[in-house]
């Protein structure tokens, strides 16, 4: 009896064990949470307690069911540490499909290392990982975290959902904050999704976010953060690295950071100071002092990657930058900042949201944002924009990584929100002018010139400096239309004061032409086709955005082989819509000698959901124009 008793209860324990955990089992996930997801997180929730100017502390507690290989990365079991925040607790438990535990990682299971990349020389900042590598799918981590930091002013941004293809069955946001220091929030995108604020007092802020579905990763669709919901957070009164600060307006945070972040840091040698003097000479023009100095800095310097100091915000002292030579985005900025100094040309530290993919400073929330700087020059009006990381860029010269963005520029007297440079559509060309000729037995012999500005030079530049095996890479891709491609030979000039690029080219191929009994076959646009075609969305959700317009212009001459006449030549085509203009024409000189001339216009703008099929059918019909074939007869 008492035999039957004891086993009672070890199976009465058993299945409540079991009973405990199968609610991180796959098989009770709705089904409308599986559907296009990669991953579903079962819980995600962050505690934020921030008692005082001077502590926060983060607690985080996320589970995470993950169904394939692509769903790896949100795990998301990382955290950051430095001199100013500590890591108290991190650990980890994996279960299998059915809900069972299979491992347990603690602490010294997790990686830990510099939290910046090889090139840097020296970091103060930390970053510890969990490095998992599954045996099978599906399988669910429990993460929790605990992180504590006297840096308030950097306070996590909540998005409850965070990635394409994942699902979120539960996401709960709490802050606790005292009432004295300014908390505010700015609540974006939050329509259309289960969200419930259950919480907003003068101390306490609680958001609870359910059963959203993965959304789809949608051709164009415009930067994540401007359609997905987000909470920003910051506090009016806040600290970073030993540093109170105070950010009520903009004017007033760029104030504070001149005076506590910046002060002190452009020192230079009276030696650096007479040379550069000497640099500029008689020079009076601020403008043409500034290339002087602009210059010297790209000869002199290279960029590093070095996050030390306050939070990686106060930049390396001039002096030291002046003596080794190298620096991040914001030393060599403010290296050249105090370089223009010796010679009387003010300029600003300017801080933004540097991707390929425009994305703004919010203007209508101050706090600590951004995670680039470049330099700003006064010039009248406007400003000249200085990308002091490149060796390469020119002087003046915005490319995709900085330009048509809202960024905050560090005046003396105080922060303003400032627009970078917009490069209008039809300022971003690429001009071609060249010739092929096509053999009786259909190869290819051509040269061409291309000239790139505007935001187009930016995509080019870069190839003047590739290995031989990449640019011929380059040219295959771009080129992919023509089978068999050779580049026999190519040279570049890249005219830095006008701005412009040069890509001179001969190429040839075999079998251009497609041979068929006594007829040939070729596509008479050979340089510049749009062979792809824009995806097909159905239902499509999300507006669609081209971030940048350009205009294309070529004129190609054709030299067909002689003993054969035009038995087809494809008709002149124009298109006109909102999203911009198409034009060819076929110019015939005479028996051998054709010109083809196309035009290309496309128009940046943000536009609807709805309108997505109208411009997958322009471009439709551009790519079956530019396949436009001749097709030649032999002459008997």
């Amino acid at each position: 009896m008492q035999f039957k008793f004891t086993c009672f209860l070890l199976l009465f324990s058993s299945t409540l064990l079991f009973a405990q955990k199968s609610e991180y089992n796959t098989i009770s996930i709705a089904d409308s949470l599986k559907e296009n997801a990669n991953a579903i997180v079962r819980l995600n929730q962050i505690d934020i307690t921030i008692s005082s100017q001077r502590n926060m502390n983060i607690m985080t507690k996320r589970v995470v069911t993950v169904l394939n290989e692509k769903g790896i990365g949100e795990i998301e079991a990382t955290e950051y540490y430095s001199k100013t925040s500590s890591v108290k607790n991190i650990e980890a438990s994996v279960f299998d499909g059915l809900g069972i535990e299979i491992k347990k990682i603690k602490r010294k299971d997790f990686k830990d290392q510099s939290a910046v990349s090889g090139s840097t020389l020296f970091s103060d900042d930390r970053i510890i990982y969990l490095d998992y590598t599954p045996t099978q799918y599906p399988f669910t981590i429990i993460y929790e975290s605990e992180v504590e930091s006297s840096n308030t002013a950097f306070i996590p941004q909540w998005y409850p959902l965070s990635d394409y293809f994942v699902s979120i069955e539960k996401s709960i946001l709490n802050v606790n904050y005292p009432d004295n220091l300014g908390f505010k929030k700015m609540e974006s995108n939050f329509s259309n999704f289960k969200i419930n604020k259950t919480i907003d007092s003068s101390t306490q802020l609680s958001y609870t976010a359910t059963n959203i579905t993965a959304q789809k990763e949608e051709d164009y669709s415009p930067v994540f953060n401007t359609i997905f919901p987000k909470v920003m957070m910051g506090l009016e009164n806040f600290h970073l690295e030993n540093v109170d600060g105070t950010a009520k307006t903009w004017s007033g945070f760029g104030q504070w950071y001149s005076e506590k972040i910046l002060s002190g840091t452009t020192e230079l040698s009276e030696e650096t100071k007479l040379k550069m003097k000497a640099l500029v000479g008689d020079e009076k023009d601020p403008i043409k002092k500034a290339k002087l100095i602009y210059n010297y800095v790209q000869q002199k310097s290279r960029y590093v990657n070095i996050s030390i100091g306050i939070g990686g915000w106060k930049p390396m002292l001039a002096a030291d930058v002046d003596r080794l030579g190298y620096g991040d985005c914001k030393a060599l900025t403010n290296y050249t900042k105090a370089l223009l100094n010796a010679v009387d040309v003010p300029s600003y530290n300017t801080i933004l949201y540097g991707s390929s993919r425009k994305r703004n400073i919010e203007p209508d929330f101050v706090s600590m944002q951004g995670n680039h700087m470049i330099l700003s020059i006064p010039n009248g009006d406007n400003y000249i924009w200085l990308e002091c990381t490149s060796q390469d860029t020119p002087f003046g010269y915005q490319g995709t990584f900085t330009d048509d963005r809202d960024v905050l520029i560090m005046k003396p007297d105080g922060g303003e929100i400032v627009r970078t440079k917009i490069y209008q559509d039809k300022d971003n060309t690429q001009i071609s002018k060249g010739k092929f000729s096509l053999s009786q037995t259909g190869d290819f012999l051509g040269k061409i010139i291309i000239v790139s500005e505007g935001s187009q030079y930016n995509q080019k530049a870069a190839i003047e400096n590739f290995q031989p095996t990449d640019k011929e890479a380059h040219y295959k891709k771009y080129w992919d239309n023509i089978n068999n491609l050779k580049i026999d030979k190519i040279t570049f000039t890249n005219d830095k004061e006008n701005i412009s690029f040069t890509e001179n080219a001969e190429i040839s191929a075999v079998n251009y032409g497609s041979i068929s009994g006594n007829k040939i076959m070729f596509v008479v646009n050979g340089y510049n086709q749009i062979t792809g075609n824009v995806k097909r969305i159905r239902n499509r959700k999300n507006p669609f955005e081209i971030q940048r317009g350009y205009a294309d212009g070529d004129e190609i001459e054709i030299s067909l082989p002689s003993g054969f006449s035009i038995e087809f030549l494809p008709s002149n085509f124009e298109l006109k819509t909102k999203f911009g203009e198409y034009k060819t024409e076929i110019i015939k000189k005479d028996a051998t000698n054709l010109v083809y001339k196309r035009t290309m216009f496309l128009k940046k703008g943000l536009y609807s959901s709805k309108e997505y099929d109208e411009y997958r059918l322009f471009i439709e019909q551009i790519s079956r124009n530019d396949n436009a074939k001749i097709i030649l007869t032999k002459n008997i």
